[in-house]
């Protein structure tokens, strides 16, 4: 089967005016065929997350209007924004609404559901994306809407400012893109008021930028992110962020918008694999956005230099939003509208700087975890999640179902490079359950093609292992699809095991479940609610790669050597101690490397030398 979310690369989408003007005339196309005699755009099938779907559909055509007027337009502008406002705004109370700090305020909002009462929880975000939708008509609707109109969107803008900032709690559901989205809604508000109100709005959006967002941000792999629903980063809606933070940084022009977009959008570039396969999040550990991430994506790609583009997106919303029939909805409008208003266009070439927690070449690349352990390892189209034995999930040795990746110290990192090599040293200290300090070398040597993992540590008494990896997905043209195997070559023996567990948490890879139902099916909440990152951690064992010590090992060592990706002919690597016998010196068919005493050089920074 293939993944349902994950399909082509982003920036495989042309950038170019004219691809734009393609794409909005099939909108304008939609919309006049759609437009009821009250003007209402929404699509028919539209139920929920739909306070602010007309309205988007009318900035898109107001968009239209003023990149080539059309007679056509003018009149289905304006009945549409009336519809709006006669039919869509909401100024008594919600019932069953519990974020708000002030009752019967009578300010206008806008509802996830229309019913009265029907999933109140949804009206924070959809007022932030009505804020939104209303500030483009405004902007882009110049031509068509008189002063008195224009007035009373700008002052029904400000309503929804106020509703968010004054008569709820900021940021209820602590969704970092939501958060961040309103504050983009009050800096382009605020350039659409005259004098001290437009000072204000604009102070007021500043100051909770930095108190509200910044100042909680979440640490993961070195990078301090917005939080998304009570986690660090999430892969459907980290990139929506960098999206909101690149119109925040346009918009007003504060530079620690940029600062924190292109934090952002390293951590991305670094966790990342080479064919933009992803999961991770607290939301949605499995599925990504569309053309929501495209302007974060393609503005901060191009400021780091790097093609983070390269994110796999769901190319069902690779333009606009989209119901199941095709059609278009318009949920998020405000994406596209920004996007063919910024110029920047696609950074499509790697960066070539090393990245503390990625290596990366050619068509191999592993991304590694705050402790430096793997967390996808790619080669040769074919993905892999750590593995999970005994509750314990990752790649690394295991004695007696203990898995020794976990560090009890510092973890030091070396990157080298070296005549078409690519090559990064971990060392951490761990502790297994005999409270033994041990020292284990992990060495990832890749030419591009393949991937070397080479695993070193003090002798186990007993029979250790190598975890290696669940193998999980594997390129299918422009999609991935689920696999359980891939090309893999140990040094010792190898064994493909999968868990004789029932139950969902025991994760076969021959079966059909994928990693985001099984993580939400372990979550404490409700699909959608939940935490499958959370959920996913109670995995008690799962499909795996385990790999027998490599005979040939210094007696005082255990070695592990594992290829990832095709090779020519049988993989027996030599393994040599120096005569401080703490040196290792691994020599493959590709290259030979020395590791230096687990302690380190003089300055106890991890030594290697590496020739090809």
């Amino acid at each position: 089967m293939q993944l349902p979310h994950q399909r082509g690369p982003l920036h495989d989408l042309p950038d170019t005016p004219e691809a734009y003007d393609t794409v909005l005339a099939d909108v304008v196309e939609q919309a006049l065929r759609r437009i009821t005699p009250d003007g209402n755009l929404e699509h028919p099938d539209c139920y929920d997350d739909i306070g602010d779907t007309s309205l988007g559909m009318t900035s898109l055509l107001a968009l239209a209007n003023q990149r080539a007027r059309d007679p056509r337009l003018c009149d289905a502008v304006l009945r549409s924004v009336r519809f709006h406002l006669r039919e869509r705004v909401f100024t008594e109370d919600n019932p069953g609404y519990p974020n708000l700090k002030m009752r019967n305020s009578g300010l206008p909002y806008a509802r996830y559901v229309l019913e009265a009462g029907a999933h109140p929880i949804g009206d924070w975000p959809s007022t932030v994306w009505a804020l939104l939708q209303t500030v483009n008509v405004v902007e882009v609707g110049d031509r068509i809407l008189h002063d008195e109109l224009r007035y009373e969107l700008c002052e029904l803008a400000l309503g929804y400012w106020r509703w968010l900032t004054e008569a709820t709690f900021f940021n209820p559901q602590e969704a970092g893109n939501q958060a961040i989205g309103c504050v983009v809604g009050g800096l382009m508000l605020a350039r659409q008021l005259h004098g001290d109100k437009g000072k204000d709005v604009r102070e007021r959006a500043l100051s909770l930028y930095h108190d509200e967002i910044r100042a909680h941000r979440v640490s993961d792999r070195g990078a301090l992110l917005p939080p998304e629903h009570g986690g660090a980063y999430d892969n459907n809606y980290g990139p929506i962020s960098l999206s909101f933070l690149a119109q925040a940084h346009l918009v007003s022009g504060e530079d620690v918008f940029a600062e924190d977009g292109e934090a952002l959008a390293r951590y991305i570039d670094a966790r990342l694999t080479n064919g933009g396969f992803d999961n991770g999040g607290p939301r949605y550990s499995e599925q990504h956005s569309g053309f929501e991430s495209v302007l974060g994506l393609r503005y901060f790609g191009s400021r780091i230099g790097s093609d983070i583009g390269r994110y796999r997106g769901d190319s069902r919303w690779a333009r606009h939003a989209a119901k199941p029939d095709g059609g278009v909805d318009g949920h998020f409008a405000w994406m596209l509208v920004w996007q063919i208003q910024n110029s920047t266009r696609w950074h499509r070439t790697p960066s070539t700087t090393p990245a503390r927690h990625q290596l990366r070449a050619g068509t191999v690349s592993v991304a590694f975890d705050s402790k430096m352990t793997p967390s996808l390892v790619e080669a040769d189209g074919t993905y892999y999640l750590p593995a999970a034995v005994n509750r314990q999930h990752g790649f690394g040795p295991v004695l007696d179902g203990f898995l020794l990746c976990r560090p009890m110290g510092e973890v030091r990192v070396r990157d080298l490079q070296v005549d078409g090599l690519t090559a990064k040293l971990v060392t951490k200290p761990v502790v297994g359950r005999d409270h033994v300090l041990r020292h284990i070398r992990s060495l990832y040597v890749t030419d591009g093609t393949r991937l070397w993992m080479t695993v070193a540590l003090e002798r186990l008494d007993g029979a250790p292992y190598l975890l290696a990896g669940l193998p999980y997905a594997a390129d299918d043209g422009d999609r991935a699809r689920r696999t359980a195997e891939g090309d893999v070559t140990s040094a010792g023996t190898l064994r493909l095991t999968h868990p004789t567990g029932q139950g969902a948490d025991h994760f076969d890879a021959r079966s059909e479940l994928t990693q985001e139902q099984a993580a939400f099916a372990l979550a404490a909440d409700p699909r959608g609610y939940g935490n499958p990152d959370e959920g996913w951690r109670h995995l008690v064992g799962s499909t795996a790669l385990e790999a027998d010590p490599a005979p040939g090992a210094p007696e005082n060592l255990h070695v592990f050597a594992v290829r990832y990706g095709p090779g020519a002919g049988e993989f027996t690597p030599a393994f040599e101690t120096g005569e401080d016998g703490l040196a290792l010196s691994v020599r493959t068919e590709a290259f030979t490397a020395v590791i230096g005493d687990p302690a380190g050089d003089a300055d106890a920074e991890p030594e290697l030398t590496l020739l090809a």
